[in-house]
This record gives structure tokens, sequence and C-alpha cells, in this order.
């Protein structure tokens, strides 16, 4: 396991240090914490491409790793007010109708090649700035800029989550291309 791979575990490890943080009331060192965190999400990728050590393993924990310290991120925010629960709602069903679609195409036989759009990029930026803005409320005021990167982020979470269900339909759709050989053409 690779020096990129060591960063995601790293980063799945300060989720609960993270978490226990906000709870406590500890925000400015849950802030850096999750700074932290953010921080080897960008290193790891960094290292993994420049240095060619790009891995299954690391293809696997990485979005798994963003993915837990999102939504731990946004639940946490949401259950102490700083964040509204419709953004959590947004945020948190979108992952969960991906991950059931992966399930549905991995049920079906299909294979999944996951690769993030850009689209996808700018949905995980946008979370982790909302959690940032979200975090900082206490010590700067200011609800509109607030609102307007919640929105933001609302936008790219639907709209990617839309474009991998469209990319979903086409792994639906070429999944078992034998059998629709062998199939009756009146029921095509």
């Amino acid at each position: 396991m690779g020096l990129p791979n060591w960063l995601t575990v790293l980063r799945i490890l300060l989720i609960p240090v993270f978490v226990t943080l906000l709870v406590y009331r500890r925000p400015g060192t849950a802030l850096a914490v999750f700074c932290l965190a953010s921080f080897t999400d960008l290193l790891d990728g960094y290292i993994a491409r420049t240095r060619g050590s790009q891995s299954r393993l690391g293809a696997f924990l990485d979005p798994m790793a963003d993915k837990l310290l999102l939504t731990a991120s946004f639940v946490t925010l949401t259950y102490l007010r700083a964040l509204p629960f419709w953004i959590t709602a947004v945020v948190i069903s979108r992952d969960v109708i991906l991950v059931l679609g992966a399930v549905l195409i991995h049920m079906t036989g299909g294979q999944i090649y996951p690769s993030p759009t850009r689209a996808g990029k700018l949905s995980t930026f946008f979370q982790i700035l909302a959690v940032l803005v979200a975090m900082l409320m206490p010590y700067v005021r200011a609800p509109l800029a607030l609102k307007t990167v919640l929105w933001i982020t609302a936008g790219f979470t639907v709209f990617s989550g839309l474009q991998y269900i469209y990319r979903g339909m086409g792994y639906l759709n070429t999944a078992h291309p034998a059998e629709r050989e062998h199939e009756d053409p009146l029921l095509r």
C-alpha cells in the first residue's frame, strides 16, 4: 500500500476525531481537522497521478473516504443546526441513489468503471466549501454567503447525480449483450 492510500486511510481515521470535536463544541480544532482531512484528499490524488501509483484499492478507498467525510460533516452540522436539513438530504440522497444504481448494475451482470466527471468534482468541491463556510459562520457572520454556497452546492450535486444516473443507464444498457442477441426480435 503506497503513500496515497495511507493518506486516504488517514482521512478516514480523522472522521471520528472531526465529528467528536464538533459535537463537543471545539469548532476551531474541528475546522483544522477538516482542513487537514481535505488536504489529504488533494495530496493523495496529486501523489498518485505524478508518481503513477494509482491503484484499484485507491480507486475504491478515495471516493469512499470523501463520501464518509462529507456525509459525517453534513449530518453532524445539520444536527448542530449549522446547516439546514434540506442540503443534507440532497447530498445524501444523491449518494444513496448512486450506490443503489451501482448495486443494480452489478446485480444485472454489468460492470462499472467509475471515473469522476467534472460536475462530480465540482460537486465535491462545493460540498467541502459548504462545510467550511458553515463552520466559519460563528466567526464571520455572512448568511448570504452560506445561502449562496448551499444553492450552488445543491445545483452541482443534483446535476452531477443526474449525469451519473445517465452514465449508469448506459452501463445497464450494455449489460449482457450476448443475451440480447438471443432475445425474440419481437420483444425488443
